[in-house]
């Protein structure tokens, strides 16, 4: 049985866990120049010191890049301007050095991999931290336990399911984990194809589809991701857990660049950048509606659960 279809089984019984995490409502940005809501639990970072958090600019007192939060909403994680690991408050205070970079080397796009333990198959609780590390101009991924402070990460092992062919171990960036198994989806700039990466009973993944930036729901049944249409970079998403799979372009009538998707932690609504902003597209009856814009602010967004 393959790794998508034991995740999409096992999603099943996690849906309940999942509601958990929902969002709701909307909280208004903080000046009238933002004119605009901000769905709450959004944020922004563009590189700066300074974090938009449901439509507040809250200064981190260091450079934050590529944050993203932990399932609860109360840890960040980042790489800060000296391009070390570094995890904080949500407002930026108590933060620390979970592994200093040791230089020539350039880490990027932190996701947490935070799983409860379980008993039944005698598998112990995870908080770790998943990020992209370019070494000696070989990029690879990398852990870290979430709590370590000052630690050395370790190489991320990557095995293909049994009977399938080896995956690269190279060129690999933009981690994501999504739902309560601890699976990672990333890409691999070599084959131009997005990877998925199963590590709750063994360790095994491949291939899933052509694309870029990718991002997995919360429940496991869905990835977003980024291919060029055209001359512009569209958001697909790709659903394993339905009964008929397939690969669907949710943003069609793009006539600019849709980058760097990110689900709400409802699996409702996907957060994205554009030149002009950061734009939802949100799930309806029929599928995806059209793209709303709900920031002038352009950077990186995430969801603090």
């Amino acid at each position: 049985m393959s790794a998508r279809i034991r995740r999409s089984t096992a999603a099943v019984t996690t849906a309940g866990a999942a509601a958990l995490l929902t969002l709701g409502g909307t909280a208004a940005t903080a000046t009238a120049a933002q004119a605009v809501t901000v769905p709450r639990g959004l944020t922004i970072s563009d590189g700066t010191r300074h974090v938009l958090v449901d439509g507040k600019s809250i200064d981190f007192g260091t450079v934050v890049r590529d944050l993203a939060w932990n399932p609860s909403g109360s840890k960040a994680a980042f790489i800060d301007g000296h391009g070390n690991l570094v995890v904080s408050n949500p407002d930026g205070s108590h933060r620390v050095t979970v592994a200093a970079n040791p230089g020539n080397q350039t880490w990027s796009h932190p996701t947490w991999q935070v799983t409860a333990a379980d008993r039944a198959n005698q598998i112990p609780a995870k908080n770790n931290l998943i990020f992209s590390a370019k070494i000696h101009g070989k990029t690879v991924l990398e852990g870290i336990k979430a709590t370590s402070n000052h630690g050395k990460p370790a190489k991320i092992s990557l095995n293909g399911e049994p009977g399938e062919a080896g995956v690269p171990q190279t060129d690999n960036t933009w981690p994501n984990v999504g739902g309560s198994y601890g699976t990672a989806v990333y890409e691999n700039t070599h084959t131009g194809e997005v990877y998925i990466r199963d590590d709750y009973l063994r360790q095994q993944g491949g291939a899933l589809t052509k694309g870029s930036e990718p991002a997995l729901s919360s429940d496991n049944e869905e990835v977003v991701f980024v291919r060029s249409v055209h001359g512009h970079d569209h958001l697909f998403v790709e659903d394993f857990g339905g009964s008929t799979p397939g690969v669907k372009d949710v943003t069609p009538d793009a006539t600019t660049d849709y980058t760097e998707p990110t689900w709400s932690p409802n699996g409702k609504t996907i957060a994205f950048r554009a030149p002009t902003g950061t734009y939802t597209i949100t799930k309806t009856a029929h599928g995806f509606g059209h793209p709303v814009k709900v920031s002038k602010h352009t950077g990186l967004p995430a969801y603090r659960g």
